[in-house]
């Protein structure tokens, strides 16, 4: 019976551990490994085996800035079980990553919690941070970025305005300076937002105009220099995405 009381505060209780085929991942790419429970001192009823993709990202709040947890998914591993004392399941899990999971540069984290649910205890955890790289349709982009002289300055996830909200409450974005090539001197910044999918990527520009004289002062205290352009490619524009891109910027600005 003590024994019982002690694993329902954690002491002696079951404990989860998983373990993944490989720590690096692409968006969309299917994720493999195994969750291993160990029994505790006492038999313990799990009634739910599970895994939670999360993230963090930035939220204003009376115009100050906090840091909110966001679960992007969450996938059942197993049903209810029975551990039995210093018993060990292995239970294998694949799943593949949403296409719109954060990429992990910048300030950007994304781990894969694991947890256990147990009635009347407290529910054992693991947390096993992931390294998330590009779609290969982004990834494009940002080698065209870099052919055109821009650099990737910042990236961070932001509480998205609700004309950008898709499936989730914040968007991540990408701020490129140009240091060298046509656009310098001519733009200020270039910010991106990619919404990626099975056939495509949808790309929100924000093209951030450099001031030019008296009316273009006005117009950057305005906040009447920055051009919002909707952009879209495939995997048969990759070849191509550095002129498609310089194009689209010269348009509009």
């Amino acid at each position: 019976m003590f024994k019982k009381l002690l694993s329902s505060i954690g002491i002696g209780a079951a404990t989860v551990d998983t373990k993944l085929a490989k720590a690096q991942y692409a968006q969309g790419e299917t994720v493999e490994g195994v969750v291993e429970v160990r029994g505790g001192s006492v038999e313990q009823r799990i009634d739910e085996i599970y895994l939670a993709l999360v993230t963090t990202y930035i939220r204003e709040i009376d115009d100050k800035k906090v840091e909110e947890k966001a679960v992007l998914a969450r996938y059942r591993v197993s049903d209810s079980m029975t551990i039995q004392p210093n018993e060990t399941k292995t239970i294998p899990f694949q799943f593949a990553l949403p296409y719109d999971v954060p990429i992990t540069l910048g300030s950007s984290k994304v781990w894969l919690q694991t947890g256990l649910d147990i009635k009347m205890a407290l529910d054992p955890q693991d947390r096993d941070y992931l390294t998330i790289e590009p779609h290969p349709l982004v990834a494009a982009f940002l080698e065209a970025a870099h052919q055109l002289g821009f650099r990737l300055r910042h990236v961070q996830c932001e509480q998205a305005p609700r004309y950008w909200q898709r499936r989730l409450p914040f968007v991540q974005e990408f701020e490129f300076r140009p240091t060298r090539g046509a656009f310098r001197g001519r733009l200020d910044e270039l910010e991106a937002v990619f919404f990626v999918s099975e056939h495509g990527v949808e790309t929100i520009l924000e093209i951030d105009r450099k001031a030019r004289g008296f009316a273009g002062l006005l117009a950057e205290a305005l906040d009447m220099d920055e051009t919002l352009v909707r952009f879209t490619y495939g995997p048969n524009d990759i070849a191509s995405l550095p002129q498609l891109l310089a194009n689209v910027i010269q348009r509009h600005s």
